[in-house]
């Protein structure tokens, strides 16, 4: 007799750790099912998305990576029950059974040696434990210093050494008003005054300075403020690493990476590592935007793109590189950039 699945027991069970031999209940009320095989179907990005299970019995379903799905073994699968209906019933069901395993249990016979030498495609089982966590500790953050008076007052000192500068004066103007830590707009101008005051203005002290007012902010899950902090945390180190100030530079680095620890889901932080690891191992440095510039004699849009090549190379470097440009490299083409933008 079938019954639906919530009057049975079941547990749950996330979806990269399901295997061939498990017993999953499939959509609607029919009985838990048995798996033959599973296929990992990635997105575009080249991560896995989906998992399309094929059941023993032919059918199918399919389930996206991060979920959860409920489980049961074979007696929810009716296998091995005690009969309670006719005998009639019973009668047809023992034959059907019979007539049914008969050729599964030869076919299975005659595959078994095939089958074992060819591989099954199933996700990774989860990590046991969760991510580490990368934040730096009370000792590692006293590193870095207290703002010399208010976010305003740091501002204003950074602008006054640089009168004339009109990008500087502009930025300056807006933030003295008040600063709104809460603001992305804000966020951006803080950011955009350290980068001026260090790579155009040559200043890495007012800028390091302005750039502790966000270095010191925590995620909060907004990415679009967040951007603006991970901008200055990667200055920051690149300009801790050029005085020699190696130590306060790795707790800037730990900053940075701090959000990635903070997904408590084993499997899900897999993911998200994955995606990271590809993005790193091949970062958008804007090869053809300079090229195009280039070819048509467009010295300012050059150097807005070499600007943001910059900045690339700058967090790839703070995040202590990648796969495929190491530490030499990025000191090398950040050199060189500097070079460019500054010319």
């Amino acid at each position: 007799m079938t019954h639906s699945p919530a009057t049975q027991q079941y547990r749950e069970k996330q979806a990269g750790d399901l295997r061939p031999g498990d017993f999953v209940y499939p959509p609607g009320d029919g009985p838990a099912a048995e798996i033959a095989g599973i296929e990992v179907q990635n997105d575009d990005y080249g991560v896995a998305a989906l998992l399309l299970v094929t059941m023993v019995d032919g059918g199918s379903v399919r389930i996206a990576v991060g979920s959860s799905v409920p489980v049961g073994d074979a007696a929810g699968a009716g296998v091995g029950a005690d009969s309670t209906d006719a005998d009639s019933v019973g009668a047809d069901s023992v034959d059907g059974i019979g007539a049914d395993s008969a050729p599964d249990s030869s076919t299975s016979a005659e595959g078994g040696p095939d089958a074992s030498t060819e591989p099954a495609v199933v996700v990774p089982p989860r990590p046991e434990t969760p991510p580490t966590d990368t934040r730096p500790s009370a000792e590692e953050l006293a590193l870095i210093p207290e703002p010399d008076g208010t976010p305003e007052a740091v501002v204003s000192a950074a602008a006054a050494n640089h009168k004339g500068k009109n990008g500087v004066q502009v930025l300056a103007d807006r933030l003295t008003k008040g600063i709104n830590t809460k603001s992305g707009s804000c966020l951006r101008d803080l950011s955009n005054l350290a980068f001026d005051l260090c790579i155009v203005l040559r200043d890495p002290d007012h800028a390091l300075a302005v750039a502790d007012l966000l270095n010191v902010l925590p995620f909060d899950g907004n990415l679009d403020r967040w951007a603006s902090i991970e901008r200055a945390l990667a200055l920051s180190s690149f300009i801790c690493r050029e005085a020699g100030q190696s130590d306060r530079a790795a707790v800037y680095e730990k900053l940075l990476r701090a959000p990635e620890s903070q997904e408590e889901d084993p499997f899900k932080a897999r993911i998200n590592a994955r995606v990271r690891q590809r993005s790193l191992n091949e970062p958008n440095l804007y090869d053809k935007e300079i090229f195009r510039a280039i070819d048509n004699g467009n010295h300012e849009a050059e150097r807005d793109w070499r600007f943001l090549r910059l900045e690339a190379l700058m967090f790839l470097r703070a995040h202590g590189g990648s796969k495929t440009i190491g530490e030499d490299e990025l000191a090398r083409r950040i050199s060189n950039e500097l070079e460019s933008v500054r010319a």
